[in-house]
């Protein structure tokens, strides 16, 4: 089987022909402005209302997991954080709210850099410090103060991708190291021993818009898997500090029932996972122009993941993350 490493990553997201850098990358792409693309007057007109961008932060630790994202859909921005206690297999904390971009919304066309949010008592937020995300939570449900570590990170995956309108870009990160610490119900959770991952997206979608997707991270193991609006683009694992490709997968669950069993598996099988939920948090809006249609289980998973180069197993064991179904009409 060839290798699977990737190519570097480009600097900019549109050649200078007004044509998109179409791949899948290893790295950061540093320009992420997609003004010189070439589109017709009605796709000018309409790019705003298309532009989509947001940041995600995935924090898992033994007894908990949290996750956080600012989402700017063009037209409105929103928000969430939420604390799943492993003991209880429940959501014991969660803010979520919306407001509008360029107001409360703001994100920066940069990898894992700035984003911040604020509507009412919910303010959320991401602020580049050189190699340091600062990680900012705070709403009368949920606090976090944390620091991402970004030097020494494992290598990034970085996609520009033809998507389901006109194209979209993704960076994702692998395991990282965190401190800090959330509050909640009058206690305490440290982040020592927590591993992070990040999700950087930035596009121009369709109106509707689904996906499946999952993730988990160790510092030695790791994946980012997804099937629907940007193919198989996406789908990697880290090993040891290695970044392969995996091509498409597959989700076998059963979409009424989310916390039942889920299998995943590549069609190259160089993937098999099965996926326990323990819980999940779901969010089901109706804007009346704009509705969504969400459910993020947490849960273990168990498998093995193939390298191609050389063949050896990495088995995955109780491996602490993340399944997803999406639908968005934004």
């Amino acid at each position: 089987m060839p290798s699977t490493r990737l190519p570097p990553a480009p600097r900019q997201l549109v050649h200078e022909r007004g044509i998109p850098a179409f791949g899948v990358y290893q790295g950061i792409i540093d320009r992420l402005d997609w003004h010189a693309l070439k589109t017709t007057p009605y796709q000018r007109l309409t790019r705003r209302l298309h532009h989509k961008r947001w940041q995600y932060a995935a924090i898992a630790h033994p007894a908990f997991f949290i996750g956080v994202a600012i989402v700017d859909v063009g037209w409105t921005g929103t928000a969430f954080a939420y604390l799943f206690d492993r003991k209880s297999g429940a959501i014991i904390a969660a803010a979520s709210a919306n407001g509008l971009p360029g107001f409360s919304t703001q994100i920066e066309d940069r990898a894992f850099g700035d984003a911040a949010f604020q509507a009412g008592r919910c303010r959320l937020s991401f602020r580049r410090d050189g190699e340091r995300l600062e990680l900012a939570v705070d709403s009368p449900q949920l606090k976090v103060a944390a620091h991402i570590q970004l030097a020494d990170m494992p290598p990034v995956l970085a996609v520009i991708a033809p998507a389901n309108w006109l194209a979209h870009s993704t960076h994702k990160s692998g395991g990282l190291r965190i401190s800090g610490f959330a509050d909640c119900q009058d206690r305490r959770y440290s982040l020592d021993g927590a591993v992070a991952s990040l999700d950087y997206s930035n596009g121009l979608l369709a109106r509707e818009t689904r996906w499946r997707w999952a993730s988990a991270h160790s510092l030695e193991l790791g994946f980012n898997l997804q099937q629907g609006y940007m193919g198989d683009t996406e789908n990697a694992a880290w090993l040891r500090g290695k970044l392969i490709r995996l091509g498409p997968v597959s989700f076998d669950y059963q979409p009424d029932d989310p916390l039942q069993g889920w299998r995943i598996r590549s069609d190259n099988g160089l993937l098999d996972l099965n996926f326990a939920p323990e819980g999940a948090r779901r969010e089901d809006k109706n804007l009346l122009i704009a509705a969504s249609r969400y459910v993020q289980p947490i849960g273990r998973f168990n498998g093995q993941i193939q390298d191609p180069d050389g063949g050896a197993v990495h088995v995955v064991s109780d491996l602490l993350g993340v399944t997803e179904d999406h639908l968005s009409r934004w």
